[in-house]
């Protein structure tokens, strides 16, 4: 039996790296502490228990990781230090090792943090909670408010792929998810808490419906009915999951924006054979073009991977070739980084530093060109904007619901409300374009 009254008058501060998915999941340990009597400490405040999430997707999400826990350390001298999160489960014996981390929580304990504080005893050395793979089975509800206005509804955890490059499944366990019924109370209580905006976040959350029988298609169907909510949207999805009749389901729905966001990963099918993903670049161009013609002002952002081992310089000039000739608005870039226990480290060509790096550089020349065409694409159209609270000088920005960042002069009215504006001009300075009032 956990003694509470030892949270009593306690604060915590939390530190969060990496996914969407992550920040739900801190702002759900948060809830559990607050629950126990732990408030949030405020800035400049010196901590009780530190609580710090964090990313293993590279090499440098580790080494991050590490500074962010050594930094919390330093500026919570005296605190109880919980490190969670990926690289907990992943490395919790190099995490363990760092001067003043107090536990080590595994993916399935990290919702579950009260049970394992043990009366905030200092440690001589981390004590390390974690379980196997395979016993990673617990599915916990969060959802999170961004200081943007969208909320962050986790629906699936888990991944059943094992890409030969990710490590992903290894720290987060099998595919998992809520319930279709659970994930639209959730919903509807954001509602409440005044939410205009809802993004569906998790690992592989096409995959949805391993637990409970069900499919994505359905949730999505059931959260287009939550009144309340202006607009779903829905985070990266595999381009073999999501399927003609999302798309066009989408197209129709009065509430899930003209948004996707979808890991190509590699426009070259050799490469993608060496990543053992699903499908190949005939498919994917498929969904590109079937998003377009159902919905030819959708902001289509694609995922990329450069430098993986066996990425021959034909193969590169191959995928380059074909990302160029889709019609999507950004590419998100990442340079592969090696991890131990991935199936990559298989393959015999290794791409040098300079020429993923002369990759990248192509790669993002692409995505630039690429967004600046899309934003000139919806200049002069009629949009509806929901502008956030975060002041940048004596500006604020929004984004209408095919994803264009918009900026106007700040106005606090305008926070957190659904407002039908035109898009002007482009700005450099801003990296967004102008709203222009109407009506």
């Amino acid at each position: 039996m956990i003694d509470q009254t030892v949270f009593e008058n306690k604060t915590a501060a939390y530190y969060t790296l990496g996914c969407k998915l992550n920040f739900a999941e801190t702002s759900a340990i948060g809830k559990q502490l607050l629950h126990a009597g732990v408030l949030r400490a405020r800035k400049g405040q010196k901590a009780d228990i530190c609580v710090i999430n964090t990313c293993s997707v590279t090499e440098l999400a580790d080494k991050k990781g590490r500074q962010a826990i050594r930094r919390m350390i330093q500026n919570h001298p005296d605190a109880f230090v919980v490190v969670t999160g990926c690289y907990a489960q992943l490395k919790p014996d190099e995490v363990a090792s760092i001067d003043g981390v107090d536990l080590v929580l595994g993916s399935e304990q990290k919702l579950d943090v009260i049970r394992y504080l043990d009366g905030l005893k200092k440690k001589d050395k981390g004590e390390i909670i974690t379980s196997k793979t395979h016993r990673i089975r617990t599915f916990v509800p969060s959802c999170s408010a961004d200081d943007r206005t969208r909320y962050f509804l986790k629906v699936q955890d888990g991944c059943d792929y094992f890409c030969s490059f990710c490590t992903i499944p290894y720290a987060r366990g099998r595919s998992r998810n809520g319930s279709i019924a659970d994930l639209v109370k959730q919903a509807e209580d954001v509602v409440v808490r005044g939410g205009k905006e809802i993004v569906l976040t998790g690992v592989n959350i096409g995959d949805f419906g391993h637990t409970t029988g069900e499919t994505f298609f359905g949730l999505i169907k059931a959260l287009d009915e939550v009144e309340g909510i202006e607009r779903f949207r829905i985070s990266s999805i595999e381009p073999n999951l999501l399927s003609d009749e999302i798309i066009d389901f989408v197209a129709a729905s009065k509430r899930f924006a003209p948004h996707f966001h979808t890991p190509l990963q590699a426009g070259s099918d050799a490469v993608l054979k060496l990543m053992k993903r699903k499908y190949d670049t005939a498919l994917f161009r498929h969904k590109m073009e079937k998003i377009k013609s159902v919905m030819p002002h959708a902001f289509i952002g694609v995922d990329v991977i450069v430098g993986l081992r066996g990425e021959l310089d034909d193969y590169f000039d191959e995928s380059r070739d074909f990302i160029e000739s889709l019609d999507f608005s950004q590419l998100h870039v990442f340079t592969y980084s090696e991890r131990s226990g991935t199936q990559a480290l298989e393959i015999d060509h290794v791409v040098d530093p300079r020429t993923k790096h002369d990759r990248s550089k192509v790669l993002h020349d692409i995505s630039d060109r690429k967004l600046r065409s899309f934003y000139e694409s919806q200049k002069n159209s009629v949009r509806k904007v929901l502008f956030e609270h975060t002041r940048h000088g004596n500006m604020m920005h929004g984004f209408t619901e095919n994803y264009v960042k918009l900026y106007t002069t700040y106005n606090p009215s305008l926070v957190n409300k659904i407002t039908t504006v035109k898009i002007g001009e482009y700005n450099e300075d801003e990296m967004a374009m102008e709203a222009v009032f109407v009506g």
